[in-house]
Formats: structure tokens, sequence, C-alpha cells
């Protein structure tokens, strides 16, 4: 048996990469170390507990597998691990510049006696014996974040001191909610363990707050539109049929296609997306106009199996032209849009199956006669005498095209972050905390490419100088590069040849330690550790990514399509025509990745290809109805209702300054799909007056039953949720007067006059 597996990685809903920058792009939105940082803030009480509250915060987190990494400003002596401890030499930039020789090792003896005096005597003697020159801090500062916050009591603060800052990079991606939302709880708890006492208050932003954020968000707007559609819903059904059983039957199609289109999802793509489902399951809802139509036709002349046979033809050429709009989403070759399009397919197939043959068996033989309505009928002979002049549809039609070429503002939305975007408040906490913290520009990365990872790590000493040169500029506040954390082996080897021998480094420090209150042998591990860094193997990226920093260092040195990337992360850019212009130097072996040009030149290209496959489904949608209908007048009066409704949308939307997203493309095609309905039954009504009677009262139903769900997801505060509703709205009530208008035949306005 196969379980469905429900996935919540937005990235299934991101266009697929097409260029080496694209797939890049994806890669650090969602796994790149910009996504996996948490900025945290601590406030509420006086200074001196703020520190010791990051001090503890700090130290629980640093057991946690869920974490990376915690800074705060403390040196962080556990990150060198036994491991690496030998290797510290050949770390360290301390050896490039000077020798361990008799005066070095005077200076730094002398000044352990003076640390030694100090308040850093209790964490510094565990470590003199081993370690006298201090590498491990050398290492520890050097691999401190580019640009530190303002310190107080060891720890980093605001400039105001109010605030103690932390900065927390997480195991998971920054687009897991799941994963981001465990570590945020897991912080929550920790700052209530050892802020029990205190009236400090802890803040978290950053990328994964944002994405648990919008997801819970999402979920609580999806069960309250749910409970209040599914209470409309019911309460529509049983004024429009006032029979409880009706009801109850009216649900079977539904929940038919639902478990089918799960089933479809289990088979084709062994999981789904948790977007797919909510978004699926909207859509679907289509299918409840299926057994609507069914309810609203049945009389008491024809039994529910023969008033089925006779609505299947129209009813089966619209579920067939919507699932071939819905194609279009299965060809886009994005993996949250092809399960949509598998399980809205299934889904209203076994929903219209399931009408025809199995709903038809479980209504009474006493129906509910909408024809004997006497405000249905009443309703009727209005709508039927309206003037249905043919100019109406050119006219409405130009002014529509006129409205979306003049219409102000930009046409697409090309901003990924606008079609999920968090509320204005958290993103200027996050603004201040990222300035306060120095944490990565979000949109600036250099890219290094090399055969091999000591290539990329060779190419990134030689740009350390060129960015060292463009901060001291100020184009930039800071920089991080993978060479930082692992030097190339060429580096590695010149420090390992700089280390002296046993005997002459022994004789060095008995000459510094002359005058010096140190017991002899005091320095024994010292001279066994240097020994050994002379005989150690290089360090390669395997064997530094197998450690503690392991996952530090794979943040910025990656294996890409058979070659290794190393990515630099970029503090406070100020200037970015400097950077344009340092990496367009011949000299300079990197280049650039603006993350906001590379994301619109991403949707802009993939939106290309859906509106291409769109075009071809909108062919194929018009050769079946063609099929279906056969005379060239039927045709045009169940398509042109649909072409104009959707022309009246765009323009709608250009003139409420919207500018269209993948989504309103989604709901284009959902509110094509309605109309055609709406027009296939006004078309094909009878010249039987009652008959037309009942057609009127189904799609009425229809129609409030869809505006009402679709109401509701407009007035989400979700994007993506908005842009779907207010698309729909506007096309369920234009295509509900238009295929009125449009598509009946004009042989019955004398009829029914």
């Amino acid at each position: 048996m196969t379980a469905l597996k429900v996935s919540t990685d937005l990235r299934s809903f991101m266009p697929p990469a097409r260029t080496p920058e694209q797939r890049l792009l994806l890669d650090e939105i969602g796994e790149g170390p910009g996504s996996r940082l948490l900025l945290l803030a601590i406030d509420g009480d006086e200074a001196d507990t703020l520190a010791e509250l990051s001090k503890q915060l700090a130290a629980r987190v640093r057991e946690d597998r869920r974490f990376v990494r915690v800074l705060n400003g403390e040196n962080d002596m556990a990150a060198l691990a036994q491991d690496l401890l030998p290797y510290r030499y050949l770390l360290a930039p301390t050896l490039d510049s000077q020798a361990l020789d008799t005066g070095y090792l005077r200076d730094e003896l002398q000044q352990r006696m003076q640390d030694l005096g100090s308040p850093a005597a209790a964490w510094l003697k565990p470590l003199l014996g081993r370690d006298p020159t201090l590498q491990m801090l050398a290492l520890a500062e050097a691999w401190a974040p580019p640009n530190e916050p303002e310190r107080y009591a060891e720890v980093w603060f605001s400039r105001d001191t109010s605030k103690a800052l932390l900065l927390v990079e997480t195991v998971a991606g920054g687009f897991d909610p799941a994963a981001q939302g465990e570590a945020l709880q897991a912080l929550d708890t920790y700052f209530h363990d050892v802020a029990k006492d205190t009236k400090a208050q802890l803040t978290v932003s950053g990328p994964g707050a944002f994405t648990v954020r919008i997801n819970a968000t999402t979920s609580a707007e999806a069960n309250r539109i749910g409970l209040v559609d599914s209470i409309g819903f019911v309460t529509l059904l049983l004024i429009a049929y006032r029979r409880f059983g009706t009801v109850l039957a009216g649900a079977l199609p539904l929940l038919s296609g639902g478990l089918a289109g799960m089933a479809a999802l289990a088979v084709v793509f062994g999981g789904a997306h948790g977007i797919t489902l909510a978004f699926g399951f909207t859509l679907i809802g289509v299918a409840q106009d299926y057994p609507i139509h069914l309810f609203s036709h049945l009389s008491r002349q024809r039994t529910p199996v023969e008033v089925a046979r006779l609505l299947w033809p129209t009813l089966a050429t619209g579920v067939a032209s919507t699932c071939i709009a819905y194609l279009a989403f299965f060809a886009s070759g994005v993996d949250g849009l092809e399960q949509l399009a598998v399980f809205t397919i299934v889904g209203l197939a076994t929903a219209a199956l399931t009408t025809r043959f199995g709903l038809v068996h479980l209504l009474g033989a006493e129906p509910h006669d909408a024809a004997d309505s006497a405000w249905i009928a009443a309703l009727w002979r209005r709508l039927a005498a309206l003037p249905r002049p043919r100019w109406l549809a050119p006219l409405l039609s130009a002014a529509a095209l006129a409205a979306i070429v003049f219409a102000p503002g930009a046409f697409w939305e090309n901003n990924l972050a606008a079609l999920t975007p968090a509320p204005p408040d958290l993103v200027a906490r996050d603004t201040a905390l990222r300035q306060e913290l120095g944490a990565p520009d979000v949109r600036h990365l250099l890219v290094i490419e090399g055969a091999d990872a000591d290539a990329v790590l060779a190419a990134s000493e030689k740009l350390d100088p060129l960015l060292a040169k463009l901060q001291a500029d100020g184009a930039i506040a800071g920089y991080e590069l993978p060479s930082r954390y692992l030097p190339s082996a060429a580096t590695q080897r010149a420090r390992q040849q700089k280390l002296p021998t046993a005997d002459t480094l022994a004789a060095a420090l008995s000459a510094a330690q002359q005058g010096l209150p140190f017991k002899p042998g005091a320095f024994a591990d010292f001279l066994t550790d240097v020994e050994a860094a002379r005989q150690l193997p290089l360090l390669d990226a395997a064997t530094f990514g197998a450690g503690p920093l392991g996952l530090r260092l794979k943040a910025q040195l990656q294996p890409r399509d058979g070659h290794w990337i190393g990515l630099v992360s970029l503090v406070g850019v100020s200037d970015p025509a400097a950077l344009v212009a340092l990496a367009a130097r011949p000299d300079v072996p990197a280049h650039l990745l603006d993350l906001k040009h590379a994301s619109e030149s991403l949707v802009a290209a993939y939106r290309t290809r859906v509106l291409y496959s769109l075009a071809a489904a909108a062919l194929l949608l018009a050769a079946v109805v063609s099929f279906a209908l056969r005379r060239r007048s039927r045709v045009l009066r169940v398509l042109l209702p649909m072409a104009v409704t959707t022309l009246l949308i765009l323009a709608a939307l250009r003139l409420g300054g919207v500018s269209l997203s993948l989504f309103h493309l989604i709901a284009l095609v959902l509110a094509a799909g309605l109309g055609l309905d709406y027009a296939l039954f006004f078309e094909h009504v009878e010249d039987d007056e009652h008959e037309q009677r009942r057609t009127l009262h189904a799609i009425l139903v229809c129609s409030a039953s869809t505006f009402l769900v679709f109401l509701l997801l407009a007035l989400s505060s979700l994007p993506v949720l908005r842009a779907i509703g207010v698309t729909v709205s506007l096309g369920v009530a234009f295509n509900f007067v238009l295929a009125l208008l449009l598509a009946r035949p004009r042989r019955e306005i004398s009829h029914a006059g």
C-alpha cells in the first residue's frame, strides 16, 4: 500500500532553474547560509541580566544538534574540537607573518602573565600549557562574523545596550517550516528555562521565522475559510433543495474526488506538498457544481438516472475542457504545479463520474422541482427579456484591452518575495536586527568556481585582499570567505614548513621563559602539539567537513555539476557598482550573483513557458468544444463569454493596480473552467421554459457557492490566496452575466416572453 507523504518545502512551488545562476539561487533560498540564520534579541531587563541570559541561552543551544552554531560574542573554544586542535597552527593566520622564535614567544608569555591577572584567567589556565600563544583564540576571532556588533559584558549588544544579540544557524534550510518550527520551539523552551525569574523577552527573526509565521497563518486561514465555506455551502443547499438528505448526498462526489486525487498523488509522486492539497481541495471545489446541476434538474417527470443521462454530454464536455486546461500545469516542470494538475484532473473526473453513475441511486423518488419556484419563474422572465446587442462583446473586449494596455504599473510581478511577504512589522524588525548584528547581505553574493575544492580555496585566498580593500573603501562592511575556515593546501603547507623542529622550539621556549615564573615543563604539551603538527597530513574539505564545523564550511564550499563552487557572503553592501566593477576584472577569480536579478529572470522565463502551455491548452480546449457542439455558432456562443470574461478580469486587476503573478494565471484557468460550464449549460438549455428555469436555478446555486468560497479567499491576508480569490470572484460574476447574455440561443427570448 502506498502512503501519501505531505511535504512542506516551499521550493516545490518555485519555477525550475534553467541556468547555473538560477540553480544556485534556488539552493541559496532553501539551503544557503543566509536562509538558515536566525537573529535573536533579548530585551526587557537590565543589561547585566541580559548578558547573563545570552550566555546561558547560547550554552543550551550549543548542545542541541538542530543548530550548527550560535554566536553571541563569546570566544567559543568548544568550536575547535579535539580532532582540529593539532591543526590550529595550519589553520590560524599567525605563521603567515610571524615565526615561533624566542622574541615572539617571549612577548606572548609576558602577555599571558597579564592575562592571568585579568577576569579571563578562569578560561585561560586550562589552555595555557597546551596553547601559550593562544592560536585557538586567533582562530575563534578569524571565524567570528565579519562585522561584529557592539559588546557589553563580553557578549553582543545593540548600540544602546537595550538588547543582547545572538546569531543562530540551524541545520534545517529556511524553507522547511516543520524543522524551523522545531528549532523555534526549542529556542523558546531554552529561553523560558533560563529567563523564568526575569522580565526579559526573546525576539526571533530571519527567513526560518518568516517561513513558520507564514505557514501558520496559511493553515489558520485555510481552516477558517474551510469552516465558513462548509457552513455557508450547507446552508445554501438547504435553502435551494430543502432536504438534508440531498445535502448529504451532494458531498459524495466531492469526497470521492478528493480521495481519488490523493491516491493519484501517492501513486504518481509518492507524496504531495501541503500547498498542493490546500489549493487542490479549493480547485476541485468546482466539483460541487456537478451534483448541483443534477439536483436542480430533477423533476417528477423523469427519474434521476434519466436526468443524469440527459445532462451527461454537457457535463462531460465541461469536465473534459477543464481537465485539458490543467494539463498546462502538468507540463510546467514545477513539482508543486504538476501535483496540483494531477490532483485536480483526477479529482474532477472522479467527481463527475460519481455524480453520473453513483449519486443518482441515492436520490429519492419525490425530488424538489426547482421549476415550481415562483421567484425563479419571475427571475427567468426578467432575464430572458434583457436586451442582448451584438455589439456588446466587441465593445467590452475593446474596453478591456485598452485598460490592460494603458493601465499604469508593471504588468507582471517578478518578485518571488512578493508572493508570500512577511508582515511589515516583521520586515522592519528583521532589518533593524540585521543592521545591529552585521548579518550577511541577502541580495549580493560572490561565487568562485574551480575544478576541485582546493582550487576554490586558493582562489578565495587571492580574493581576500581585494575584498579587504573594498571594505577599507567603505563599499562593503565585511565579508566571509571559505578560506577563512579552511586554507588551501599550499597555504597549509607553507605554514607547516615554518614550524620549528622540536629542538629548535624547545631552545627558543627556554630562552623566552627566562625571568618569568612559569614552572619547568609547563609547556610540554605545547612542544608535543607543534611537533605533531609538523607531521600531520594536510586538511582537505572532506576531513574538515566531517567535524563539528563541517556544516559551516559546506555552506560556503560545495560540489556542483562536476566542479566546485565557493560562496562569499557580503555584509553591508553600500556600493553595488564597486562589486560589479570588481567582479568584471579579469584577475578576479569570482563573479557577482545578484539574487534579486536572478530571481526575476527565473520568474520571467518560467512565466513564458507557462503562457505557451496555456495557449496550447486553449487551442485544445476549443477543439474539444468544437468536436462536442459541431456547429460554429454554438461553439462561438460557448467560448465567447469565457474569452471576454478573461479580458475583463485582467482589465479589472490592472485598473486595481495589481501586477500579475503565477497564481493569477492558475486562477484565470479556474475562472475559465467555471465560465465554460455556465456557458455550456445556458447554450444547451431546452425550449421548455420549465427546463430553462431548472438551468437558471442550477447556475445560480453553482455561482453563489463558488463565489462564497473565493470571496473568502479574496479577503485573506496572504497574497497567494488573495490573488486566487479576487481573480476567481471576478470571474464568477463576469462569467454568469456574460454567459446569460451571450450563450443562450436567441429563440429563447420570444419563447420566454
